[in-house]
């Protein structure tokens, strides 16, 4: 009986270990993935490779549903990027020139 539940225990910190590899959470990945979509964009002057160079070392171990969902949110920002609307183009270059600097680091 003791050695199953060491077993589990061993089971458990392996399985909490693999999870801590990724730096950020899925949700954190699919912001930096939009963010990735306003500065492809061309809503303002931004260096990409940064955002790029980001995206890509987190996208090994992540599930497919969220790498699939992450390119739903860079097209779906791209989109959004290219209204006319002032006060949307506005939101969204403070977006970028914001919260979005965060993965450039």
């Amino acid at each position: 009986m003791r050695l199953i539940a060491i077993a589990f225990a061993a089971t458990g910190a392996l399985a909490a270990a693999g999870s801590a590899a990724a730096a950020v959470s899925d949700v954190e990945y699919l912001k930096a993935s939009r963010c990735r979509g306003l500065a492809d964009s061309g809503l303002a002057q931004v260096d990409t490779a940064a955002l790029d160079a980001f995206v890509k070392s987190e996208r090994s171990g992540r599930a497919p549903y969220v790498l699939e969902r992450s390119k739903v949110e860079y097209d779906k920002a791209k989109r959004e990027a290219k209204t006319d609307s002032g006060d949307r183009k506005a939101r969204l270059t403070a977006e970028l020139s914001g919260p979005c600097q965060a993965y450039k680091s």
